[in-house]
């Protein structure tokens, strides 16, 4: 447990260590907002609501998450210090816990470093606050679940940028299969029951309806175990 916190604490102070953390958080809280206010019109919409805000978060984590990820494994293996981390007393699923949950507590940052959005609607009228702390739990459980695929991706290859585009591919299914659009072109092709079991799979199914409130135990469930088996996959890969 000692040592899983000691690297833990490395990563994820390892990442205010460099100027790319700092451009990250600016950069990401830059495209949330902006992409809320001119692509959104955050203020045409005139409610009191976040939902032109959290609406684009499965799009930017996209590109976002995997450029956090990408280096997690993919960076130790080319540099060769992998064999280094693996002589302390950790075992492949301590060393996967304490990089994986330092990573999603610094995306974590980033997605509540966006509160003063919630602070103009609260001054602007009188928000929802439920249905709005929900839709940053699901922001960040999703956040979690696209790291977790992330993760899995880099300690799979030496490639940054093969982890980083392995990553963003799977992510994007993942997507498309609970948008409406993709949805409508499957159901073309193949039944509706099957369009729907498929769209159970997707993160926008259960992101949406925590956006809309809806505190439903199978989004809990299908975030946490995307990151349970997930990690458990990345686990295999390493003692492979």
């Amino acid at each position: 447990m000692d040592a899983t916190l000691a690297l833990f604490k490395r990563e994820f102070f390892g990442y205010f260590r460099s100027p790319v953390a700092y451009v990250f958080l600016i950069v990401f809280l830059l495209a949330a907002v902006g992409l809320a206010f001119f692509v959104g019109q955050f203020f045409r919409g005139n409610t009191a609501s976040l939902d032109a805000f959290f609406v684009f978060h499965p799009w930017l984590f996209l590109f976002f998450i995997p450029a956090v990820g990408m280096r997690l494994w993919a960076e130790e293996k080319r540099s060769g210090t992998i064999e280094i981390l693996f002589t302390l007393p950790l075992t492949p699923l301590q060393a996967v816990a304490g990089k994986f949950f330092a990573g999603w507590l610094f995306v974590a940052l980033a997605v509540v470093l966006t509160f003063p959005m919630a602070l103009t609607v609260g001054y602007l009228g009188s928000p929802d606050w439920g249905m709005i702390l929900c839709s940053y739990l699901g922001s960040i459980l999703m956040a979690g679940a696209y790291l977790s695929i992330c993760s899995l991706t880099s300690s799979l290859t030496k490639n940054q940028v093969i982890s980083f585009v392995l990553s963003t591919l799977v992510c994007l299914v993942l997507v498309f299969l609970g948008w409406g659009v993709f949805s409508n072109l499957l159901g073309a092709v193949f039944p509706v029951w099957l369009v729907d079991l498929l769209a159970t799979f997707s993160f926008t199914t259960h992101y949406e309806s925590m956006m809309r409130g809806l505190l439903d135990l199978r989004g809990l469930v299908y975030f946490l175990s995307l990151m349970a088996f997930s990690l458990f996959l990345n686990v295999l890969a390493l003692e492979r």
